[in-house]
């Protein structure tokens, strides 16, 4: 396997692989035991961004990545995300107080003494944008966190936030995670990417394979296997297996194929070449998903492999 390109976050200073690890199986889905086998491939293969936060498994996701790397923390790049209710409302949110708790809270399960990206994980309409904005600039002052980034907001949420950190001079969100894949297209394109591109921000799709459904694993009229995400979330299925999305799922199988690719290969390697994106973030449950996404980055489409993906993924673009 080849070393996978690395992307900078904004003007950071800080670069990541292609290919990140999403973290919240740790913890719930995936044990401390198989989650640190997890995170120790992907290390050794490259892939040493890892995306968790407060909420994952309620702060058991972060004790186990922060446990499993150890002495080779320096290895890593770790973002982390506050502002998902950690137990009670009053601990959750974009305040002031609870940003300087969440903080110290992240940084002892990970056992480190500075967050890489830390990241707001849901717009909060009832905190001033001043307000978060001025305590996630403290921290970056305190050397508590290198980076600030923002998850699940939309475009004009994100050019509000950059305006505000212009006219403070204050730390600027460098990246913004949203759920984006080759079955869900349209948010994130008409709103995201346009304000992304013009901010320099950089874009961290999570949920690239659709719970699965864009790794091969599902199939038209046959039910999920059991232990699967989707086997354990029948509402979700119901939403996700879809003839529409299987009509994509089984055109995009069929333009792999015919390039010796999986459809694994195109869902993240067209994923890492859209505009503004900078790390595609996919979680694994075991050692083998690790290396078969990193090498699934490898992959790099043509002008014209992306105008075919366009073409067949046009439903879900639209919408």
């Amino acid at each position: 396997m080849t070393e996978l390109p690395r992307r900078a976050l904004g003007d950071s200073g800080i670069e990541v692989p292609i290919v990140g690890i999403g973290c919240n199986n740790f913890g719930g889905r995936t044990d401390a035991g198989p989650s640190e086998r997890v995170i120790l491939a992907a290390l050794d293969h490259g892939v040493g961004f890892f995306d968790t936060a407060d909420i994952y498994s309620q702060g058991r996701s972060e004790e186990i990545l922060g446990r499993a790397l150890g002495p080779r923390r320096d290895e890593a790049v770790i973002a982390t995300k506050f502002g998902g209710e950690m137990g009670a409302v009053e601990r959750s949110g974009g305040s002031r107080r609870w940003i300087a708790e969440a903080v110290e809270d992240s940084l002892r399960r990970l056992g480190t003494d500075h967050i890489d990206l830390y990241q707001h994980h849901f717009f909060d309409e009832h905190t001033p944008q001043e307000e978060t904005l001025g305590a996630l600039n403290e921290l970056v002052l305190a050397g508590k966190v290198r980076a600030i980034g923002c998850s699940n907001y939309d475009g004009a949420q994100l050019e509000r936030a950059a305006a505000i950190s212009g006219e403070h001079g204050w730390a600027t969100f460098v990246t913004a995670q949203n759920e984006y894949s080759l079955l869900k297209r349209g948010d994130v394109e008409r709103s995201v990417t346009p304000a992304a591109r013009r901010l320099g921000v950089g874009i961290l799709p999570y949920f690239p394979l659709m719970s699965g459904l864009l790794s091969g694993k599902y199939h038209r009229g046959e039910a999920p296997a059991a232990g699967t995400r989707l086997g354990r979330d029948a509402s979700r299925a119901g939403d996700l297996m879809t003839d529409r999305n299987f009509d994509i799922v089984e055109a995009l199988d069929g333009f792999a194929r015919a390039r010796d690719l999986t459809i694994l290969d195109v869902a993240i390697g067209a994923l890492a070449s859209m505009a503004q994106v900078a790390s595609v973030i996919a979680g694994a449950t075991t050692p083998e998903q690790v290396i078969a996404n990193a090498r699934a980055g490898e992959w790099t489409p043509s002008t014209a492999d992306l105008l075919e993906i366009d073409r067949i993924t046009l439903p879900v673009a639209a919408r």
